[in-house]
């Protein structure tokens, strides 16, 4: 709602306080002191019951605390159909209830339901939450529970119906009501009388108004208020089948009523001879309406927003002629209360008489309350017995009824003697009458149709001799008549709603089914039914029936069918249409289209048009769009209504800017989600130009701009940034005249442009471009505007990983009273734990894994825990994604896991049905912090708003963002240099680049080297050529050139001194890492012959203590960086005029250097006995050689002289800062994790495996190439390339110098990375 909607709300608000300021202040009042004892003071004659035990049990006796006679009331039978009732002397508002049980003995009540009445007939059942509320009772004798209204009563007489009672015991009770005295202004209309209130002046003019009254009424229609002026404004109040219609015009310029009408319909069964509130409040076009607790906001149609009414206002009907004749309609018959307009009390003025105040026809000012029972048919078993005169040859038959069920047994007679029988039943909506003999129907008739709408249908039968005639609704249109073959003779019992289950009793044959409805007004033989006769076993009989209250409810209303879903109803349920809604579900709740491209790729679909619904089950409709999924990305793409190139010729005419509005397929609302749940959007623009200017750059005020979502001016254009007026050119500094930020600002006579990518999410789409430089005798213009363009999908790759059972993630109350749909991805090693769990006083929802192969969803919604299980027949915990959906509306609760049939609940009949919480919600956990998840969760959905749990991930401790298994946003879970292969629902790690193993590239690959031990690793053999190579090929090989080297390795060692690493070439150079003999670390460097060998040493460490030490060395030209652990990295320099390049490289050996050709003293020395201890992960510009001598020890690059072992030394409990514990994420319980056993989620798809193949021949071609030409021209020159795709095996040095440019590793925090 825009400000102003926001202003005209809080002048409705003034206009409400002002209007009933009075009522407020004196509701206020009574809201701090309504708490009045009211039963204590009652006389023994207030007091009723159905029944007492005995006259010491007499419902006088049951006022709280008190000890009188018995201790309290107890009926003579403790069942369904007992009652204690209070008379209250006159109308009272009651505020809370209290109950004990009988003094001194096993008799209370634990469950009740509360009923109340202006009349003592006619009962009302009170309802909380949309439900008939059972209040929780006694657990013994004494103790008092009380109870505070949620919602006040007022009414004269208040009835405590027992549900349960103590199974030890009787029904029990002592009880005590808490209000004070309630006073309205009532007034009565008899359906010919009204109440006019007149204007001071002759024309009323309103920018405000209040209306607020109640009332109460047997008529299902009437005009309640009324009042119209000569420009066609009116506004009327009007009872219409039992719905309250406000029907408003402010009048319209063209004088046409019907542009400025606006109608809404609000309300049912209101002509239950109940009390029911009603309030209009209007400020200009914004109106409230309310009736009882459903309030409906709505804007009137038209041009004005004012009310022109002449004269008067009408209350009660309009009998006055020469009124509209659109108001030739029934008048109110029923009483109004406490009627105020803008704040004047229209009764109160009546009942005094005031001058302005005319009334037509009898109305007085106590509301006549008419004797009528009605009857409640409940279930499939109810009926109602009564007495007849047996054996007439005239039968007559009158009663109403009202029901929502197509079908049902109304009235079954046995005739005298068993001579046939006479049925009146509903078949289909319609009134059916059958009279057979034995099995032949003698006579059937049919009339009327949809007498299933709820309303009061009025049925009159009457028989004489053979003839049978029935009228319906009084109506003579209706009454339909039929001839018998024989005389009837009425029998003695006439059975209403169905009949008794005994089959002793064969006096009734219900082979239709059982009615479920009410009914009232019986008569027969033209005298009334008494039915408080039959009430107190006096007289007939019945059986699950509710005396003297009509138990019908809407169930449609509110309308719990979501999304346009058309609702229907039957006497206990509700069913919702959803044909042509987008959705499916119980309550069409859930849509039946994905949330974006991304996750129909995801599904093996190709390109093409589809409906997404970015926000799932939430209040926007699904949306039209192109998926174009043959890019590696996924983009959606959504046109509009101008994409082609629009030409504009300029002209002096051309006063005003020309201004181009942009139309989409969806509306701003879905646009707006889906724009803001993907990673990028962006939208091209272009502007060609011919003497036309565009942003009047640079400091002039744009001739041309546009404007986005925000409906805010933007001012920058394609390939710029918001707030800043450049075009593209002007950013690169390429623009045609450099005085200028966009080419076209040159405003030159030939054809130039400007175009780029608007990406700015939260200004797009453009919805218009407004174009001002075209005014001029010669300037031309095209503007294009492009689709909108957008991939990635933020939603569907959200993800966090758990890392042990006490973490958890938190989030806000989770709001899904009516309907909550819970959906999410999992994969896990563990065999339990909680997904997901909110809590609130009582009620709760939980889903759970509560075993690996069952899934458990779990809620209380007020009705008693309930529980739906979805078991598979393969484990769960395997691993792999797991897709889950929970779903609990007011109809059910259904659960479904991957594929797996659905499982499903129904709710129980009139149950409570508001989930309400109160706690945080907890993913991953519970408050408790027991039972805790262990793995992955993704794409978490609640009522389709996707949790951000990355974010929230980021700050809490024991949680993860990311989950393994998806390239595009997490291939940093692939560690140590690992390269992420994305896999079809998962993911796999590359380690053939990383000196590390295992799935997850973080296994430590070790080993121990014994006195004398070498592992020479051969650059040449990577070419394929034998040891045995030539000088010549020797020379070629021997260009190898690199001009900065990555190294890293580990050790532990508690000898020296020791030759770590060392690499050499065909032309002497060299460089080492040597453990001096007092164990600090030495980088030898020499790459020139002509100079002396660089020496760079790390003093004040002693390394060989036999703890896990980590080196990093990174060489860029001159510069050379040294980090030893976590300490801060240092720098050095190699000399000045040092040739930087490592020319020919030959071999890299780790431990002895077998041939000592060349070395220096301080080599030889260290050279003595090699390396004796554990080196581990070491790699060198991406080359691996420990890990290719250990897991391909029979390669030819390798050359391996002494005793090799492979060992964990790297991980040993002695590993220094390097040996951490690992709480995997996957594992059934934290602890160690061996990482190399673990197994990654990867399910290698045939595309991937193609690919591969694809590739690897691709390489080996080029390579092969490469070398020919070489040998052909034999061109010396350094090696460099960005080629990323390599062989499979990365210890191939060719392959691996490739790829090394795309390998990068930090070398610190705050420090640059260095590369080959």
């Amino acid at each position: 709602m825009g400000s102003r909607g926001l202003d005209e709300l809080k002048l409705m608000e003034g206009a409400r306080w002002e209007a009933n300021r009075g009522n407020i202040r004196i509701s206020r009042d009574n809201e701090d002191n309504c708490d009045s004892h009211l039963v204590s003071d009652l006389l023994q004659l207030a007091f009723d019951s159905s029944s007492e035990f005995s006259s010491s049990h007499s419902p006088g006796f049951a006022k709280l605390n008190r000890r009188d006679g018995a201790g309290g009331w107890s009926p003579l039978e403790s069942n369904k159909y007992q009652w204690l009732q209070m008379d209250l002397g006159e109308r009272t508002e009651v505020t809370a209830v209290a109950t004990q049980g009988r003094y001194g003995s096993s008799d209370w009540v634990t469950h009740y339901l509360l009923m109340f009445s202006d009349t003592g007939r006619n009962w009302k059942q009170y309802r909380q939450e949309d439900s008939i509320w059972a209040f929780v009772g006694n657990s013994n004798a004494d103790t008092v529970v009380h109870h505070k209204l949620q919602h006040s009563i007022k009414a004269r007489f208040l009835r405590f119906v027992p549900l349960d009672w103590n199974s030890n015991g009787r029904i029990g009770m002592r009880v005590e009501i808490y209000g004070c005295s309630y006073k309205s202004d009532v007034a009565d209309f008899d359906g010919k009388s009204s109440i006019f209130y007149r204007f001071n002046q002759k024309s009323l003019t309103t920018v405000k108004d209040v209306i607020s009254l109640k009332f109460k009424t047997m008529q299902s229609d009437g005009v309640v208020l009324h009042g119209e002026g000569q420009w066609g404004d009116y506004i009327t109040l009007e009872l219409k089948k039992g719905k309250l219609s406000l029907e408003i015009s402010l009048g319209d310029a063209t004088l046409q009523t019907i542009n400025g009408h606006s109608s809404v319909i609000l309300g049912s069964l209101l002509d239950d001879q109940h009390w029911h509130y009603v309030a209009v409040e209007r400020n200009k076009k914004q109106v409230n309406f309310t009736v009882d607790a459903d309030t409906q906001h709505f804007r009137t149609k038209g041009e004005f927003d004012v009310l022109d009414i002449d004269y008067e206002l009408s209350f009660g009907g309009i009998p006055v002629p020469g009124k509209s004749v659109t108001f030739l309609r029934k008048n109110f018959h029923g009483c109004i209360e406490n009627l105020y307009y803008n704040g004047v009390n229209i009764i109160d003025l009546a009942k005094r008489r005031k001058p302005q105040i005319h009334i037509v026809g009898n109305v007085t000012f106590s509301c006549t309350e008419p004797r009528i029972v009605p009857v409640t048919f409940m279930t499939s078993s109810s009926y109602l017995l009564l007495p007849g005169t047996n054996q007439m040859n005239e039968l007559s038959v009158s009663f109403q009824f009202r029901t929502w069920n197509k079908d049902g047994l109304l009235l079954y007679n046995e005739l005298h003697k068993a001579s046939g029988a006479l049925q009146i039943h509903l078949s289909d909506g319609k009134l059916k009458v059958t009279v057979h003999k034995s099995t032949r129907s003698q006579a059937d008739i049919t009339t009327g149709t949809n007498l299933n709408d709820g309303q009061w249908h009025a049925v009159h039968l009457s028989t004489r001799r053979n003839r049978v005639s029935v009228k319906l609704n009084g109506e003579a249109a209706s009454t339909a008549h039929a001839t018998m073959p024989m005389q009837m003779y009425s029998g003695s019992s006439y059975y209403f709603g169905g009949c008794p289950r005994s089959v002793i009793d064969a006096g009734c044959s219900n082979t239709i089914g059982a009615f479920q409805g009410c009914m009232r007004l019986f008569s027969i033989d033209n005298q009334p039914a008494n039915l408080i006769l039959v009430q107190q076993g006096l007289q007939g009989n019945f059986s699950d029936i509710q005396l003297d209250l009509c138990g019908i409810m809407d169930r449609c209303l509110p309308n719990y069918c979501e999304h346009g879903g058309e609702c229907s109803q039957s006497w206990s349920t509700f069913y919702c249409d959803c044909t042509g809604t987008g959705y499916t579900g119980a309550t069409c709740h859930n849509s039946r289209y994905k949330q974006s491209c991304e996750t129909y790729k995801h599904t093996g679909n190709t390109s093409g048009f589809f409906s997404i619904d970015p926000d799932g089950s939430g209040p926007q409709g699904p949306l039209l769009v192109y998926c174009n999924m043959t890019e590696d990305r996924t983009w959606t793409i959504i046109q509009h209504n101008n994409t082609k190139e629009t030409k504009l010729h300029g002209s002096p005419s051309h006063a005003e800017p020309f201004s181009m509005s942009f139309n989409y397929s969806a509306n701003m609302e879905q646009l707006q989600t889906m724009i803001n749940s993907a990673e990028h959007c962006e939208q091209e623009i272009a502007y060609h130009c011919k003497n036309s200017r565009l942003l009047n750059t640079p400091g002039g005020t744009p001739f041309t701009w546009w404007i986005g979502r925000t409906n805010e001016k933007q001012t920058y254009w394609g390939g710029s940034s918001p707030g800043v007026q450049k075009c593209v050119c002007g950013l690169e500094g390429s623009c045609l005249d450099t005085k200028y930020h966009c080419n076209c600002d040159a405003d030159r006579d030939e054809w130039t442009s400007d175009k780029g990518l608007l990406s700015h999410k939260d200004h797009l789409p453009v919805t218009q471009i407004i174009i001002g430089d075209i005014n001029k005798t010669g300037s031309e213009a095209t503007y294009k505007l492009g689709p909108l363009r957008c991939h990635g999908d933020g939603n569907y790759w959200n993800a966090a990983s758990f890392n042990t059972e006490s973490s958890y993630l938190h989030f806000p109350t989770f709001h899904g009273e009516l309907s909550a749909d819970i959906s999410f991805f999992f994969k896990t090693t563990a065999s339990s734990g909680v997904f997901l769990e909110n809590l609130g006083i009582k009620d709760f929802i939980r889903i759970e894994l509560n075993s690996p192969m069952e899934v458990l969803f779990s809620f209380d919604v007020g009705n008693g825990p309930s529980e739906v299980i979805a078991k598979s027949s393969t484990h769960l915990n395997n691993n792999q994604w797991h897709y889950v959906r929970a779903e609990r509306n007011i109809k059910e609760a259904s659960l479904q896991v991957d594929h797996l049939p659905k499982k499903a609940q129904e709710a129980p009949d009139d149950g409570h049905i508001h989930l309400q919480l109160n706690s945080q919600l907890f993913v991953g956990g519970t408050a408790s912090r027991q039972k805790g998840f262990l793995g992955c969760i993704r794409s978490l959905q609640l009522n389709g708003v996707t949790l951000d749990l990355e974010e929230r991930a980021k700050m809490t401790p024991g949680v993860k963002p990311g989950c393994p298994g998806h390239c595009s946003s997490y291939g940093n879970l692939c560690h140590n240099g690992g390269r992420c292969i994305e896999k079809y629902n998962g993911y796999s790690c590359d380690c053939g680049h990383s000196a590390y193993d295992g799935p997850f590239c973080k296994k430590e690959v070790s080993a121990i080297l014994e006195a004398g031990t070498s592992l020479i690793y051969n650059f040449h053999e990577s070419y394929g050529i034998g040891k045995n190579v030539s000088t010549h090929l020797s020379a070629i090989y021997s260009d190898m050139t690199l001009s900065r080297e990555n190294i890293e390795f580990s050790f532990r060692t508690t000898h020296t001194p020791s030759v770590l690493l060392y690499a050499d070439s065909y032309h002497q150079e060299f460089m080492a890492a040597v453990l001096c003999s007092n164990g600090s670390l030495q980088i030898r460097y020499k790459l020139d012959n002509n100079k002396d060998t660089d020496i760079f040493s790390i003093d004040g460490m002693k390394l060989a203590n036999g703890q896990l030490h980590s080196v990093k060395i990174d060489r860029e030209g001159r510069d050379v960086y040294v980090q030893i652990d976590q300490l801060p990295t240092l720098r050095f320099n190699l000399s000045s005029g040092t040739d930087t390049e490592f020319n020919g490289m030959r071999s890299l050996i780790l431990g002895k250097i077998v041939d000592s050709t060349g070395l220096d003293k301080e080599l030889l020395k260290a050279n003595m006995w090699g390396f004796i201890g554990c080196l581990s992960t070491v790699r060198f510009n991406g080359i691996v050689p420990l890990k290719a001598a250990l897991r391909h020890p029979s390669t030819a690059l390798v050359t391996v002289k002494g005793h090799l072992a492979e060992s964990k030394c790297g991980i040993s409990g002695s590993a220094g800062s390097r040996a951490i514990t690992t709480t995997h994420p996957l594992a059934d319980h934290p602890g160690a994790i061996e990482e190399g056993k673990l197994q990654t989620n990867a399910i290698r798809s045939d595309s991937a495996v193609i690919g591969g193949v694809i590739a690897v021949v691709i390489f080996v071609v080029l390579c092969v190439v490469a070398v020919m030409g070489r040998l052909l021209y034999r061109h010396k020159g350094t090696y460099r390339t960005n080629e990323t795709k390599g062989a499979e095996y990365a210890e191939n040095a060719d392959t691996t110098l490739k790829n090394n440019a795309n390998y990068q590793d930090s070398i610190s925090e705050g420090k640059k990375e260095y590369f080959i």
